[in-house]
């Protein structure tokens, strides 16, 4: 294989909805530049880019894939991304080790929701853009209208390259305005025959040639100075202002394709390879310094990971992009991140499975090395006297989660590295032991990005698993102020155990003034605080203890152990054993014993006492609440409105955006638990969400006596 400089070598993320066809056209795209010799069809499982079992079982991509076409002298590397909303994370991997994105759309459905979350996700990125419309020989098949669709939603930046001459199943010809030519194709696409325009299409045919024109020039003063001029300018300087014009993202062509019958795919391939900005054309990378880190292939050698799998029948591959120096077999580098060292014995360029070895990769290349010691997804590593460190990709959060565990206890320490090794391959799958809930929380994306992690666990490392509901991290507080007191006494024989604490327990908030006194009933209780402890709690508010002991009626040496009481149950809350919060402890009488007292008296004595006040304090169960960002298509909006205010939402704004309505609302973690499976079911799979946590808020009071009698019933039960 030949050795491809960075001049030479283009990037592209192919991107799209679910069900747009992104893998049909890698097919068409591989057939046609000669590496397959015959197109396969996701029915027939048989496709170079969805080659693991999970992707043929289910018969659409999960994971990314990475091929390379050799065209007209340059390199194009291709990232094929998954479309479902579920598995997001690849397509912002592969847009940000590549330089442009290349979006399809699927002419019988126009722009969907996830179309306008990969869009937002190029502009955030500053990437050009490519629209492919695709399946123009589907039954509802439109142009016209969806042309105005992304106009309006994408701005009139959006310029045809090429218009069909009629849509649906009689597709088979269409006019490319830059080119000023006619292509047409036989029922089974391939070489297309290429003809003058037709007279009665030549009208309309100047017309958008001209806009081309005037888009292409915009972007250069001198073809803006030719075009004022001559109102024309050669095919060889509209390449040049449309490449300007990605570059700048001041203009998004749109190319027709039908990529099952490999109609229109060549010629947007001589587009890519003709004027999509090479490597060297885009702004160069920042590392963690925020230094450039231009792709010169005479500069000191780094890679950065992007991506880590594990293979049928080769084990663990690692892909890396050459973000400086060149790369060739048998050198050794440095993991800055993990401290080690790695020996890259063998690169290869991809094509799905198929894997071709070479000799030598340049800056701005991808490639693949198998077997690697040490080496993780989002590691750098680097030659000797190199210290670039990349982290530029950032992921959304979760939005799904489920406990996961074994159906066998004895494998727990099994899944725990099956589930590390997914994570490395997943960044957005995120796994996490939770001490409070006592369960292995793992989120995703939604519910098919984890029902794809229990497939890939159970069918191929033949480990049972199962998925619960996560219990919920509720916090305990206080409403208002209450006194109690507790004595510790047990006698058996020998030293006895004694303690006795008199304490008032009262909301805590910031900034609030040092307390002097209580009534409760016809007493007054006066407080001279002597010292004060601020104990932040990790899981967020705080205990503030005040000493306020006068004549020495516990000695200072036990006020440690009633703190460690406090705390006992602070951790595990009166109500429902949830994390307390937010509360003030003034601890002012008790009484001790010259032999008996000890520190094990005292802080039972100060745990229960706690315990006892904190009843008495009119408390509340708090519940995490989460700020929620709907995109809905206008006519479901009244159903996902009701749905939300099902799940005790409140609606917080209602606005519109790029051709959707968005809903913005806060909503109980609780009621999110199956929230994406719900919205999917309810819009057909046309909308998406986002989540965040917001706060903890007071539950109503029906859901806390729910939650007081379950807990009940569970610890009578043990």
């Amino acid at each position: 294989m030949k050795v491809y400089q960075t001049n030479e070598i283009k990037n592209i993320a192919l991107l799209g909805s679910k069900g747009s066809g992104k893998t049909t056209l890698a097919e068409s795209m591989l057939y046609e530049c000669g590496v397959i010799k015959r197109r396969g069809t996701v029915e027939a499982s048989n496709t170079v880019c969805d080659y693991f079992p999970v992707e043929k079982e289910y018969g659409y991509s999960v994971f990314s894939s990475i091929f390379y076409a050799e065209f007209l002298g340059k390199k194009l590397n291709v990232i094929d991304c998954p479309g479902a909303d579920d598995f997001v994370g690849n397509a912002i991997t592969a847009l940000n080790v590549t330089d442009t994105g290349l979006i399809l759309i699927d002419a019988q459905y126009g722009v969907e929701v996830g179309t306008q979350n990969i869009f937002r996700t190029c502009a955030k990125l500053n990437k050009p853009v490519i629209f492919a419309l695709n399946q123009l020989d589907g039954e509802k098949a439109e142009y016209d209208t969806v042309i105005e669709q992304m106009r309006d939603i994408f701005g009139k930046k959006v310029v045809p390259i090429q218009y069909p001459l009629s849509v649906g199943p009689g597709f088979n010809a269409m006019i490319d305005v830059l080119l000023m030519k006619k292509y047409s194709w036989g029922p089974d696409g391939g070489v297309p025959v290429i003809e003058e325009i037709p007279a009665e299409e030549r009208e309309r045919a100047q017309e958008l040639h001209r806009q081309l024109v005037e888009a292409a020039a915009e972007n250069d003063e001198t073809l803006m100075e030719k075009f004022f001029e001559e109102e024309h300018l050669t095919e060889d300087e509209m390449r040049l202002g449309i490449r300007k014009g990605l570059v700048d993202r001041s203009i998004f062509p749109v190319f027709c394709v039908s990529a099952l019958k490999d109609m229109g795919v060549r010629r947007m391939m001589e587009f890519l390879g003709n004027v999509v900005p090479f490597v060297e054309d885009m702004p160069a990378p920042v590392d963690s310094a925020g230094e450039e880190v231009k792709p010169l292939s005479d500069g000191p050698l780094s890679l950065y990971m992007f991506k880590t799998t594990v293979e049928p029948h080769i084990g663990e591959v690692s892909y890396f992009k050459v973000m400086s120096g060149t790369l060739t077999p048998g050198v050794d580098l440095d993991n800055v991140n993990r401290g080690s060292k790695e020996r890259i014995a063998q690169i290869y360029c991809v094509c799905g499975q198929i894997k071709t070895q070479v000799d030598q990769l340049c800056a701005g290349d991808i490639g693949a090395t198998v077997k690697l010691k040490d080496a993780r997804t989002g590691n750098t590593l680097d030659a000797k006297g190199c210290d670039y460190v990349f982290d530029f990709i950032k992921y959304p959060a979760p939005k799904y989660q489920r406990a996961i565990r074994p159906v066998n206890e004895a494998d727990a320490e099994k899944l725990s590295v099956i589930l590390t090794r997914m994570h490395e391959e997943d960044p957005t799958w995120e796994v996490e032991m939770s001490k409070e809930l006592k369960q292995t929380i793992l989120s995703g994306q939604g519910e098919f990005h984890l029902r794809t992690l229990k497939w890939r666990v159970e069918n191929n490392d033949k480990l049972p698993i199962v998925f619960e509901e996560p219990r919920i991290p509720y916090r305990e507080t206080i409403t208002k102020a209450a006194r109690a007191d507790y004595r510790h006494k047990k006698q058996s024989g020998g030293a006895g155990q004694f303690g006795e604490v008199h304490l008032v327990i009262e909301p805590y908030t910031e900034g609030m003034p040092a307390p002097t006194s209580y009534k409760f009933g016809n007493q007054e209780y006066v407080m001279k605080v002597r010292d004060t402890q601020e104990i932040p709690l990790e899981w967020g508010g705080k205990l503030v203890v005040c000493d306020c002991i006068v004549g020495g009626a516990i000695d200072s040496r036990f006020i440690p152990a009633i703190v460690k009481g406090l705390m006992d149950r602070m951790e595990q809350g009166p109500l429902t054993g949830s994390y307390a919060r937010d509360v003030r402890v003034c601890i002012y009488d008790g009484k001790m014993h010259p032999v008996d007292s000890n520190e094990i008296s005292f802080r039972l004595a100060g745990r229960n006492a706690f315990s006892e006040a904190f009843r008495n304090a009119s408390p509340k169960i708090l519940e995490p609440v989460c700020d929620v960002d709907v995109m809905v298509p206008a006519d479901v909006m009244g159903d996902v409105m009701s749905d939300l205010q099902g799940r005790r939402a409140m609606i917080m704004g209602m606005s519109s955006e790029n051709g959707f309505e968005k809903i913005s609302a806060k909503v109980p973690l609780k009621e999110m638990s199956s929230y994406s499976t719900a919205l999917s079911s309810i819009t057909g799979g046309r909308s998406s969400f986002s989540m965040k946590f917001a706060s903890y808020e007071l539950v109503p009071s029906d859901v806390q006596e729910r939650l007081l009698k379950d807990y009940a019933e569970k610890h009578s039960e043990e």
